[in-house]
């Protein structure tokens, strides 16, 4: 069994990708799993560390607004399409693939355009309530479109080939526990752990406000921070100087043992992007939601909305974000422990564990 996977540009797009490799690996050892991705994006060293071959491809987003500048855009990313499509075409041959899946950013657009017209089967899978690009591109050529929400632009595709299966996760999201992830990382039980990501691309109001929770943890030591700055890593670490260095603080370029740390946290401060809530979900964690006012149709306002109204998290709008306002608030919840606990068991409600085993369930039927 030989399968094609494209993924690439965040982790959000990345990840669901390794979990469905994951459990194609699992039900068929034997299987050969070729990526493709970008060299320049996270997928360039996500994909090797999970212990998958990755081929790299030059691809550009496409962007829905109609300035001079964005159509200038377009342009240029429909030829690196076609170009790259052609160039894909000769892999494939090469690999022989009995099915090639993508999980939606501009990576899969290509990929999957030549391998449908290459006549192998091909599926795709979108994260988000309102379907990307990529999804919509390809929505007519697939086989199969994989939906982890009820779709808000309807697609123009036949709903028979449209699955609701969720956002898969890897499994080491839905088994990690929180003491022995404390015992791994050194902390001790009694410690207010508190983790915070902007996403893999990094998010500059997130970060500035947690380098004014740092100042206040650094003088109150009532809190342990670990914060992924991805890439803003040296203006977060500039901005703390020597704070940076305090034994309560921690900040990394980019967090490759989440599930660990997600485990071992009291909190968790986060973008509302689909991947970030299926593993906030997988490990039934509290947290603060700060959706991203830049996605199309301001879809992560909605799944964390979605999150806050069950009790599972509490919203912050980016244009209301304040590092102090935002302290105080962690604080008064990680001295709660029962609403911890209450939020954490109202976010494991929307956990999906089946959904890579659903989706490589129809991936046999598709290659049988």
């Amino acid at each position: 069994m030989k399968v094609i996977v494209a993924c690439g540009g965040t982790s959000g797009h990345v990840n669901p990708a390794i979990a469905i490799a994951n459990e194609i690996k699992n039900r068929h050892p034997d299987a050969e799993i070729l990526f493709f991705g970008t060299k320049t994006n996270i997928e360039a060293s996500l994909v090797p560390k999970a212990g998958y071959d990755i081929e790299f491809i030059s691809a550009n987003g496409f962007t829905r607004k109609m300035t001079f500048k964005a159509i200038k855009h377009n342009i240029k990313a429909l030829n690196t399409f076609f170009a790259t499509a052609r160039k894909v075409r000769k892999k494939i041959k090469e690999f022989n693939p009995d099915l090639a899946i993508g999980t939606g950013g501009f990576v899969s657009a290509p990929v999957l355009f030549a391998a449908a017209k290459m006549k192998i089967p091909t599926a795709i899978h979108e994260q988000n309530c309102f379907a990307g690009v990529a999804t919509q591109m390809l929505a007519k050529r697939v086989d199969k479109i994989f939906l982890s929400f009820p779709i808000s632009n309807k697609l123009d595709a036949d709903e028979s080939k449209q699955i609701l299966v969720g956002n898969p996760a890897k499994q080491e999201f839905f088994t990690a526990e929180r003491s022995s992830a404390r015992a791994a990382l050194g902390i001790d039980e009694s410690e207010k752990v508190v983790l915070s990501v902007g996403g893999s691309l990094g998010a500059r109001k997130i970060n500035d406000s947690f380098c004014r929770m740092a100042e206040r943890t650094s003088e109150e030591e009532r809190l342990v921070l670990h914060h992924g700055a991805s890439r803003d890593y040296n203006y977060v670490l500039e901005k703390l100087g020597d704070k940076a260095e305090h034994k309560n603080i921690h900040v990394y370029n980019y967090i490759y043992n989440m599930s660990e740390l997600m485990a071992a946290a009291d909190l968790i401060i986060s973008r509302s992007g689909a991947g970030a809530l299926t593993e906030i979900a997988a490990l039934g964690r509290a947290s603060i939601l700060i959706p991203s006012p830049n996605v199309a149709e301001n879809h992560q306002y909605f799944n964390a909305k979605t999150f806050a109204d069950k009790g599972a998290a509490v919203l912050i709008e980016e244009k209301d974000l304040d590092g102090d306002k935002l302290y105080d608030l962690v604080c008064d919840l990680c001295n709660d422990g029962l609403k911890l606990k209450q939020m954490g068991a109202a976010a494991k409600t929307f956990a999906s564990p089946e959904t890579a085993k659903i989706i490589c369930d129809e991936i046999d039927k598709m290659i049988d």
